[in-house]
């Protein structure tokens, strides 16, 4: 088998799993690791016993990957992902994509130009419930998506919208077939000075589907679920155990109504290493992957107009308070 030579940028919390699962995957040879941190470098390359590096571009240049997982601050994403399309190498970005919209669009076009493999790190696309219900789910009425959990020092970068919202902005527009056409949102900060913890999305699509999305980050609670009205039946999934129930009345010969409760099976996998299968497979065969840059970029226009949407209902509030300079 053609081995796929691959390299990590960034091996903090999640970078880390994405170096441990190359080193499990059949068709590819993880050949480097890089993080600017040289004792996380250090001890992440040689608990897997592959070099490591401080340096993106001493990695690339002295390596020659075939493709690299980017997982390193949003800020950074553009920055390192373009280094590694100019070098012909394809690129797996963790979500966010990038941090604005021309950024993802730069990213798309040096893909396009070269002939790249560029998947946007939406894993939970690779949930194998969510995998399921993509396959059952013909018409959506109303989608309701719940993510808490709590407070976390280690993203300080981006806020909830753009670090967990965007997980459930892109589930619903790969199951919602429609434009959208109003988007509606709230958020506040409690914990971090600049970011919002909590916020909260109402999105209408011109098909009349709507959906409503919560997510914080501050909550006691953790949850991650996502239900789902369609005219016959109501869907839930919950992300973390990857289980999927349906519930539906079925009418019986005497006329009377009866709840049934279905709760199918299916074969459940690690997402993160369906993923990066995925990722390979397609660097590989030169097919476009699963989640490509245009749904990366689709994902980030929401999730910007939603925090655009927080920013000004906040700004009214102030406003309409009198905390506002003149």
């Amino acid at each position: 088998m053609d081995l796929k030579r691959v390299g990590v940028i960034g091996v903090g919390h999640l970078g880390q799993h994405h170096a441990r699962v190359y080193t499990e995957l059949l068709g590819a040879q993880l050949i480097g690791v890089v993080d600017q941190d040289e004792s996380r470098a250090m001890a992440i390359g040689e608990g897997l016993g592959v070099p490591w590096f401080t340096d993106a571009d001493d990695f690339l240049d002295s390596a020659h990957p075939d493709a690299v997982s980017v997982v390193v601050p949003t800020s950074l994403h553009f920055e390192i992902a373009k280094k590694a399309l100019s070098r012909g190498i394809s690129v797996l970005i963790e979500k966010p994509v990038t941090t604005t919209i021309s950024e993802a669009e730069d990213l798309l076009r040096m893909a396009a130009d070269s002939d790249l493999i560029l998947q946007v790190g939406h894993i939970e696309r690779f949930n194998s419930a969510v995998q399921y219900i993509a396959k059952i789910v013909k018409t959506p009425l109303f989608l309701q998506s719940r993510r808490l959990g709590p407070f976390s020092p280690r993203i300080n970068d981006v806020g909830v919208v753009l670090d967990l919202m965007i997980h459930d902005i892109d589930i619903i527009l790969s199951l919602v077939h429609s434009e959208i056409s109003d988007i509606s949102a709230t958020g506040r900060c409690i914990r971090s000075n600049e970011h919002e913890d909590i916020a909260s999305a109402q999105i209408s699509f011109e098909n009349g589907a709507m959906a409503h999305i919560l997510v914080s980050r501050v909550s006691e609670k953790r949850l991650r679920q996502l239900e789902i009205m369609e005219p016959q039946r109501y869907v839930t999934v919950n992300y973390e155990t990857q289980d999927v129930s349906i519930n539906r009345c079925v009418r019986q010969s005497n006329g009377s109504l009866v709840e049934v409760i279905e709760h199918p099976v299916f074969p459940k996998s690690e997402p993160l290493k369906l993923e990066l299968q995925h990722f390979v497979t397609c660097v590989r065969e030169g097919r476009q992957p699963l989640v490509g840059i245009t749904d990366g970029k689709r994902a980030l226009e929401v999730a910007v107009s939603v925090l655009k949407q927080i920013h000004l209902e906040n700004a009214t509030a102030k406003e309409g308070s009198g905390d506002v300079a003149l």
